[in-house]
C-alpha cells in the first residue's frame, strides 16, 4: 500500500489528524443525496453482524498516478487518483457489484512542487476544486444512481492484463513499483471508460492482488474484511504491446507530435469460449512541445492515448457509433462485433 497510494494515505492521516476523518466526510455528503434505487442506512459495520442480510457500499481507493513535466521556467503536473463505488453482501462477503470513476488534477506552477504542495493537490483531487466534483462527491453521485441487483447478476470483469515491454518502458516509475500495478492502472482505465459510458458495473480487477478469489480490503478504521470475488460471466483481456512518438510536424513555435497506443481487446464467455469482441485497435492524440520547452514527459501524451482509445471504444458499445472504430479497428466486421457485445453488455446491468 505505500509503494501504491503514498499521497492518499498522507491526506487520509492528515485529515484524520484535523478532526475531519474521511469516513466522516463521506457520510456527511451522502446526507444529501438519497439513492433513488435502495434504503440507505448508515450504520457501523459492526451492527450489521448477524443479520440475515445486508450489502455495504464502499468507497475503496485502487490507485493513484502522479506525473510531472518541466518546461523552461513551469512545471505540468499530473495527480489522479482511481476509485470504485464497491458494493458486497456483508454476510458472505461477497462482491456484488463496481462502478469505477477517478478524478485527475492538472495544473501548472512555476516550480517542482513540494509535499505541502502535493497535499493540496490531493486535497483537491479528494474534495474538489473549482466546482469540479472531487472523488467524494463523485462516489456520492454514483451511489445516488446506482443499483442493486434483485437477482443473481450476470458478472463482467476485466481479468487479464498484458502490457508488453516495450509499452512498459513509458510508464512513469510510480507504475512500475511493484509487480500488478500497472495492470492494475489499466484494467482500472479501461473499466471506468466502460462503466461511465454505458452503466455497465464490473467486478474488480484482481490479478496479483487476490488469491483464490479472495482479496483484502483496509477500511478507514484499520479493520481488514477478505472479500470473496464472484467467477465472471464474461471476462475481458487486454493486450497493450506498445506506444509509439511521431513527429507530424515542425516550425519556429515547437514540434507537432502524434502519439500512439496499439491494444487488443477481447471480451468473451469463459465457459462456451464465445468471443462477442476480438479486435486490435489503435488510437493516436496530437501534442504540441513548445520550442521553449527544455524537457518532456511522455507520459501524460500516452496517457491521452490510451484513455481516449479506450473512452472512444466504450462510446461505441454504448451505442454512438463513430467513424473511430472503422478507422481504428483491424475486424471487418467490428460494427457486428460491437452490435453483439452491446447486447451482453446490457445483460450486466
Amino acid at each position: 500500500m505505500a509503494a501504491r497510494f503514498p499521497y492518499s494515505q498522507k491526506f487520509e492521516k492528515a485529515q484524520a489528524a484535523a478532526g475531519r476523518p474521511l469516513n466522516k466526510q463521506i457520510a456527511q455528503a451522502l446526507q444529501g443525496k438519497k439513492p433513488a434505487n435502495f434504503e440507505l442506512n448508515q450504520s457501523s459495520l459492526t451492527e450489521l453482524k448477524g443479520r440475515d442480510q445486508a450489502i455495504v457500499v464502499a468507497l475503496v481507493v485502487t490507485g493513484e498516478t502522479v506525473s510531472a513535466e518541466r518546461f523552461g521556467n513551469v512545471a505540468k503536473l499530473l495527480t489522479q487518483v482511481r476509485a470504485q463505488a464497491m458494493f458486497f453482501d456483508f454476510k458472505t462477503m461477497t462482491v456484488l457489484r463496481a462502478y469505477p470513476f477517478s478524478f485527475t488534477h492538472l495544473d501548472v506552477i512555476d516550480h517542482y512542487p513540494s509535499p505541502a504542495e502535493m497535499h493540496e493537490r490531493f486535497k483537491a483531487v479528494y474534495l474538489g476544486d473549482q466546482g469540479k466534483a472531487g472523488i467524494i462527491e463523485r462516489f456520492t453521485d454514483i451511489v445516488a444512481k446506482a443499483t442493486v441487483p434483485e437477482h443473481v447478476p450476470r458478472f463482467i470483469q476485466v481479468n487479464q492484463v498484458q502490457i508488453g515491454d516495450e509499452a512498459r518502458q513509458v510508464l512513469t516509475p510510480q507504475l512500475k513499483s511493484a509487480p500488478g500495478v500497472a495492470e492494475t492502472w489499466a484494467a482500472d482505465l479501461f473499466a471506468e471508460s466502460l462503466s461511465s459510458k454505458t452503466g455497465v458495473p464490473l467486478l474488480p480487477y484482481s490479478k496479483g492482488y487476490a488469491i483464490g478469489n479472495v482479496m483484502s480490503m483496509r477500511v478507514a478504521d484499520g479493520d481488514v474484511f477478505m472479500l470473496k470475488l464472484p467467477e465472471a460471466d464474461y471476462t475481458i483481456s487486454l493486450d497493450i504491446p506498445r506506444f509509439k512518438k511521431i513527429k507530424s510536424g515542425e516550425s519556429a513555435a515547437g514540434t507537432s507530435l502524434i502519439y500512439g497506443v496499439y491494444t487488443h481487446v477481447k471480451i468473451q464467455e469463459p465457459v462456451s469460449a464465445r468471443a462477442y469482441l476480438d479486435t486490435d485497435l489503435k488510437n493516436g492524440e496530437v501534442k504540441l512541445i513548445p520550442a521553449s520547452q527544455d524537457s518532456v514527459d511522455d507520459f501524460p501524451a500516452y496517457y491521452d492515448a490510451i484513455k481516449g482509445l479506450f473512452v472512444k471504444l466504450s462510446d461505441n458499445l454504448a451505442g454512438n457509433q463513430s467513424d473511430w472504430l472503422k478507422t481504428s479497428s483491424a475486424s471487418s466486421d467490428i460494427g457486428q462485433q460491437v452490435t453483439s457485445t452491446r447486447e451482453l453488455l446490457k445483460s450486466c446491468k
